[in-house]
């Protein structure tokens, strides 16, 4: 009898994403994405994706839509956050796996761009899944009607063919993802 091989994996619409998700992903630890140490309050996201291998959540990528102001205009953008893989399972093209699902529905909902932000070691992974940093600081929301202006790289993917970047000051008008 012949084995067959072990299917592709594939990314699907998960129903929701709890902490004991993202645990399964990244463990335990107290600062699973790094970012701590930035000092800022995250919006959690309206939509999930994950790919499971052995049974097992590997990896996620969560989206929500939200408002931008970019130099004189207002728009909305594809929101992307919470993008994690399992050490043990990374340099596999989940990380693109999963982006390719969350964007591939984030183009059905409206937005030109989806916008991240990312640690600056992160920055050669998301350009070579054809994200670019945008120019300048970008401003973000926070608690208590704070406007920070973001620590983190922002980058930038179109979600239409010809949807180029409009150039000015960019102010996420909520608080980050």
């Amino acid at each position: 009898m012949t084995q067959q091989p072990p299917a592709a994996p594939t990314a699907i619409q998960l129903p929701d994403y709890t902490k004991a998700d993202q645990q399964e992903i990244l463990g335990d630890g107290d600062d699973p994405f790094g970012v701590a140490s930035v000092g800022l309050a995250w919006l959690a996201k309206d939509l999930h994706f994950g790919v499971r291998h052995g049974g097992r959540l590997v990896a996620h990528a969560g989206l929500v839509r939200l408002p931008v102001a970019i130099g004189e205009g207002e728009t909305e953008v594809m929101g992307v956050g919470g993008v994690a893989v399992a050490p043990e399972v990374r340099g596999r093209g989940l990380a693109r796996l999963v982006l390719a699902a969350a964007l591939d529905h984030g183009r059905t909902l409206g937005p030109r761009h989806a916008l991240l932000f990312c640690r600056p070691p992160l920055v050669a992974l998301y350009e070579r899944l054809g994200w670019q940093p945008v120019d300048g600081d970008v401003r973000v929301e926070q608690p208590e009607g704070r406007v920070v202006t973001m620590p983190l790289r922002t980058m930038v993917t179109p979600l239409r063919a010809g949807a180029d970047w409009p150039s000015g000051a960019v102010r996420l008008r909520s608080l980050p993802m």
